[in-house]
């Protein structure tokens, strides 16, 4: 199972740090991901991690604004969220799945979810 948490109402030019808890799943042997859903979108890849090589992705809307990180000790995902702009205001979900996910941002691809949590930029 995965749980995110550290969603919420954010001004324009904020931060958050959004994280994701995993139970049943050992972070460090999978693909790890953020993804986002906005009020009449479709679900969009944000960010990634391979687990073969490493490599990390981002959305060119978030390249360099965001970051993903793991904590292996604590077997959690994280997300920080820096320079907020209000198109980011979505529902943030994390994912993950054992195998390589190509390209990365493809949904269907991956096998585990979280519940998402609710990201708001607003002023």
């Amino acid at each position: 199972q995965l749980a995110e948490s550290g969603g919420g109402l954010v001004q324009p030019g904020g931060s958050l740090r959004l994280s994701c808890a995993a139970s049943g799943v050992t972070l460090d042997n999978y693909a790890i991901g953020w993804f986002r859903q906005a009020p009449g979108k479709e679900r969009e890849g944000v960010s990634s991690r391979m687990r073969n090589n490493g490599d990390t992705y981002y959305a060119d809307s978030v390249k360099g604004r965001f970051t993903i990180s793991r904590d292996i000790a604590k077997n959690t995902l994280y997300l920080q969220m820096n320079n907020l702009k209000s198109e980011a205001t979505a529902v943030y979900y994390c994912a993950a799945d054992p195998r390589p996910i190509s390209p990365w941002y493809d949904v269907r691809q991956w096998h585990y979810w979280g519940q998402g949590t609710q990201v708001t930029v607003s002023s």
